[in-house]
């Protein structure tokens, strides 16, 4: 089947194709988190990562009949479907269930600087996994970069968590020790779903388009949280999280800009750039994210933010020109 050239071609369409990609990735999970942030003070994180899987679900199956047809992705074989259905696992079932709950236990800032683990962990496993070596230029943009997202973001500890994380009536409460350990969880998660998910796409056989690979994932992700849900008898308690209308409200929000445009600019920047120099350009959402808390928890930028943003973008120039 012949997939629409504008939304699901596998070939570049534009010179630095992979780097916008990964970089869009950022400023889109910078929008997410504060909806995800906000829904899960509502609803729980883990209500949220079920409900905004079924909701990207049905998107993805919406656009995939609009542009091709059919729901179904054709030409994918077994091997395809178990790394990137394992990849879905891990990125979106283990390392999102983490991010979640760190997310709502920690605030978005302080999540962030735990999330920009990422590359680290891509790229010494695709490195093991794929044979990708990264080339000297490439490091050193890494370095820089990662580097002025570490000076902004731990300038002082976020302030947008839960009221009272001891709360124990709260599904996220809990210690701030364990919201550092799951925010590191949702690290390990991202980068090693990056690379399961490339392993699929480029590796085991002919090449899966970013989108058809982006619902295969997402579908298995679903059924997965689903069964845990139902094994731990959570099923109940999430489907009972629908009537609150401002938590769907904010997870439909979350889900359009993260699961489904997020996850699938991810994955389209995996088909043209190596998976740590990727995971490094999506790891820049906590500069991405800077006026987004402007303007929605009204912070005032400090000239330490600025100078941060600017290193950071002198690393993302490295890597755009190496």
């Amino acid at each position: 089947m012949v997939y629409t050239k504008a939304l699901l071609t596998i070939y570049s369409p534009m010179p630095y194709a992979g780097e916008i990609a990964a970089l869009t990735t950022a400023a889109l999970w910078a929008i997410t988190s504060v909806f995800f942030s906000e829904a899960g003070k509502r609803i729980g994180s883990f209500n949220v990562n079920n409900i905004r899987l079924v909701m990207a679900v049905i998107i993805y199956g919406t656009v995939m009949t609009i542009t091709t047809g059919s729901p179904i992705p054709s030409d994918i074989n077994s091997k395809q479907i178990f790394w990137l259905g394992l990849s879905g696992f891990v990125g979106l079932v283990f390392g999102d269930s983490c991010g979640f709950k760190a997310l709502v236990m920690i605030g978005p800032r302080l999540m962030t600087l735990l999330y920009s683990t990422a590359p680290i962990f891509a790229s010494v496993i695709a490195w093991i996994f794929l044979g990708e070596s990264l080339r000297l230029i490439d490091v050193l943009g890494i370095t820089i970069t990662i580097s002025g997202v570490l000076w902004v973001i731990t300038e002082r500890k976020a302030n947008h968590r839960i009221q009272n994380s001891n709360d124990k009536n709260h599904p996220d409460s809990g210690s701030f020790r364990k919201g550092i350990l799951l925010g590191l969880g949702a690290g390990l998660g991202q980068g090693l779903g990056l690379v399961l998910a490339k392993q699929g796409m480029i590796y085991s056989g002919n090449s899966v388009a970013a989108m058809p690979a982006s619902f295969i994932r997402m579908i298995v992700a679903t059924i997965c949280i689903w069964l845990i849900s139902s094994l731990t008898g959570k099923l109940g308690g999430v489907v009972s999280k629908v009537k609150n209308f401002k938590g769907m409200k904010l997870t439909l929000g979350g889900a359009f800009f993260g699961p489904f445009l997020g996850v699938w600019m991810s994955l389209l920047a995996l088909e043209y750039i190596r998976t740590g120099v990727a995971a490094t350009l999506n790891a820049t959402t906590p500069i991405m994210i800077i006026p987004v808390v402007m303007f929605y928890y009204k912070e005032r930028v400090s000239w330490r933010a600025v100078i941060g943003a600017i290193i950071a973008v002198g690393g993302v120039t490295i890597l755009f020109l190496s």
